[in-house]
């Protein structure tokens, strides 16, 4: 929903506000959630690929998109590094 209690465009609620800092830590910066819609086939590509470079399907859509970003000349600057692979390092 937006701001006026309004459902999106496509009629999905809008999810692109901030979410709530957590008291004393910096907010880790937010990543754009999109739907992909991709033929199975290609998805299976991709799904196989990934595995055999340990990656979810996910991480390796963006690891590509990243890669041909920067092979275009076309990253931003103000792009964040790719996030780390595995589990976050715990909390102490």
């Amino acid at each position: 929903m937006t701001e006026d209690g309004e459902d999106g465009e496509d009629g999905a609620p809008d999810r692109s506000g901030p979410a709530a800092p957590t008291p004393g830590r910096s907010r880790p910066r937010q990543r754009k959630q999109v739907l992909l819609r991709l033929d199975p086939a290609v998805h299976d590509a991709l799904a196989r690929w990934a595995a055999d470079e340990l990656r979810s399907t996910n991480a390796q859509i963006d690891f590509l998109l990243r890669r041909a970003l920067k092979e275009a000349g076309r990253m931003p600057k103000e792009a964040g590094p790719q996030p780390r692979r595995g589990r976050p390092p715990r909390e102490q």
